[in-house]
Parts: C-alpha cells; sequence; structure tokens
C-alpha cells in the first residue's frame, strides 16, 4: 500500500529540521494527569462501530459489490450529519491496466466558508494480502480494519460531533478511493512504482471537487486504529508542512496523548496519498499514521497488508487518542 525510502529514512534520523467556541473538558488519560481539552469528547465506541460496520460489509476491494455498498454508507452518514456531500467518479487504471472504477467522497462542513482545513483518509481496501507471513495468502483480499476502515471511522465521528458543536471555519472530509491497488510484491514487473499507488488522491489532488479549492492545511489518517500504535513524525510530512506537524504533536500533548501515542521522535518516509495533496494541491498536509521501529516484518506493523488487519486487531485506545488529538487540534485553530 505504502513504499518506505530506507535512504531517506537513514538520513533523517541523522538530521533535524532546525477557534471558535472553545469547550473545556476535563478527562483523565489512564496514568496520566488530568487535561483541559478544547472542543467536544471523541467517543471512541462510536468510532469502532463505524470501523465494524465497513469490515461487515467485506474487503471494499474495487470494482466490487462490498465497495459499492460502503460507499452508500458512507455518502448516507456524512449526509445523515448535515453535510454536504459531492461523489467524484473517475474510471482510473490500476498497475495492471485494470480500469477501476473510483469514488472519491467529499463531505462539506460549511462550504460556504472560504477559510477551511481538510481531513482525509482512504476507503478502499487491499486485494491481496501479499506482506502476509503464509504465502498462501497472498492473493486474498483484506478486511482492511485499520488499513482503511480506521480513518474513515475516525473521521465520521468528527463529523458527527461537528454537527453539535460549532467551528469558526469550514472542514472538508475527503475520502480518497483506489489508494491501495498499488504493484503487488508478486506482481512479474515488481518495480513498486509510487505512481501505482493512492490513484484517487493524485485524481483529486489534479481535479479538485471546486475550482481553485485550497485549505489552509491537511490531515491525513491511516492506520489509525491499531493496537499498540505509535505515531512518529512522517519525514514528507515534517519536510513540507513542520508547522502544522508541530500543531498536531501539541495537541496530543495538551490532550493527554503525547508520549504514549505521539512521541516527538522521527520516524520513516511514507508513499501516501498526502504527497498528491502536496505536490499537486498544494496544500501542506501532515500523515498521521503508525511507525514500528523495532518490528522486522513491517515498520507499519504485523498486520500491515496481510489477513490480520481485521477488528480483533482495533484498539478502541488507539481511536480515541488520534480522534481528541484532532479534536484539540481543530478546536485550537
Amino acid at each position: 500500500m505504502k513504499s518506505l525510502y530506507p535512504y531517506i529514512i537513514a538520513l533523517f534520523m541523522m538530521v533535524s529540521f532546525s477557534c471558535k467556541g472553545n469547550q473545556s473538558v476535563t478527562q483523565e488519560q489512564g496514568a496520566t494527569d488530568s487535561v483541559s481539552l478544547n472542543g467536544p469528547v471523541f467517543v471512541e465506541d462510536s468510532a469502532y462501530s463505524y470501523c465494524a460496520t465497513q469490515c461487515a460489509f467485506g474487503p471494499r476491494t474495487m470494482n466490487s459489490e462490498a465497495h459499492d455498498n460502503c460507499k452508500e454508507w458512507i455518502v448516507g452518514k456524512f449526509k445523515s450529519f448535515g453535510l454536504d456531500v459531492i461523489e467524484q467518479n473517475a474510471q482510473l487504471k490500476g498497475y495492471d491496466g485494470t480500469t477501476l472504477n473510483s469514488t472519491n467522497i467529499i463531505a462539506q462542513y460549511k462550504p460556504e466558508l472560504e477559510n477551511r482545513v481538510l481531513l482525509c483518509a482512504h476507503w478502499d481496501t487491499r486485494p491481496w494480502a501479499d506482506n502476509d507471513p503464509l504465502e498462501d495468502n497472498h492473493h486474498t483480499a483484506i478486511d482492511g480494519a485499520n488499513d482503511g476502515a480506521s480513518g474513515i471511522g475516525v473521521m465520521l465521528e468528527l463529523a458527527r460531533l461537528l454537527q453539535k458543536d460549532s467551528l469558526g471555519y469550514g472542514v472538508d472530509f475527503v475520502c480518497f478511493d483506489a489508494e491501495d491497488w498499488g504493484t503487488p510484491k508478486w506482481a512479474e514487473s515488481n518495480e513498486n512504482d509510487s505512481d501505482t499507488w493512492a490513484l484517487g488522491a493524485q485524481y483529486w489532488s489534479k481535479n479538485p471537487h471546486k475550482e481553485g479549492y485550497s485549505a489552509n492545511f491537511g490531515i491525513l489518517l491511516d492506520m489509525v486504529g491499531g493496537s499498540g500504535s505509535k505515531f512518529y513524525y512522517e519525514y514528507f510530512s515534517k519536510l513540507h508542512a513542520p508547522a502544522i506537524q508541530q500543531k498536531i504533536w501539541k495537541a496530543a500533548i495538551d490532550a493527554g496523548y503525547g508520549s504514549s501515542f505521539f512521541p516527538q521522535e522521527d520516524g520513516g518516509a511514507v508513499t501516501d496519498d498526502h504527497l498528491p495533496v502536496i505536490e499537486n494541491a498544494h496544500i501542506p498536509c501532515v500523515d498521521i499514521i503508525p511507525y514500528f521501529p523495532n518490528c522486522e516484518q513491517s515498520s507499519f506493523g504485523t498486520t500491515w497488508h496481510t489477513v490480520n488487519d481485521n477488528m480483533q486487531n482495533i484498539s478502541k485506545e488507539t481511536l480515541k487518542a488520534v480522534g481528541q488529538t484532532l479534536v484539540q487540534t481543530l478546536y485550537s485553530e
């Protein structure tokens, strides 16, 4: 789904880069002290249920019935929260020439306002568990509970909260499609070309849903519900959006999730949906994505692109940490 650049990571490890309606809420965060939160309380049970509902459709692979049914459900949920929804349809070409019937879902909070923030995640799932320890599973589609459903689940809960509260600026929730059709490891020509990933984001970044669209900044949510996850600084985010990255990590500290979930340490360099947003749409965008520095199977963790990416490995605590950090970020803007 994404590729790491080891040579960039090595360099990254060596070099350091020299609202309206705030509501105070007191909350205990495990062993940490009480913290004062801006904005509403993020409900992890709600986000978890949104993840489970997506997975209940089955793998949301491109051109599948499960994919189409899940699309209708996501659109319906955003509309039920009072957001204006645009379905951006496009026929995209996969790495192998397959025509992918893609739909980027754009849900707009206060679309009349020019001052905007972009939140995004992908909603499709990997057609192949090509990183699974068992070779027999390499052609099996994954549930994508973390890799896909978790980001959408967090965004839906944020949208639900916004309908009951108020921000003085607009928010666009963009659900990218066709992110995970990137070249599989077992392909005959396995160059792992970065252009074969994030196809929906590539399309949107060159064809935004609104002519001349701009946002103050963007935040990408990718695999934000996995058990044991920690979110380090991602290389391209730090390179292109350092101030926004610092804003988010400070919000994590203020919300009580600093060292436990958002360590102020460098992670990897990731090919993901935020790169087209940065390069083509010219919006500074930060990727919130887990990093497992000591995991031999993958720096994304043991469930990445395996059949074990299911609801059994989704943590409500992780969803809460990411969701409350985003609330803190948005209501401190």
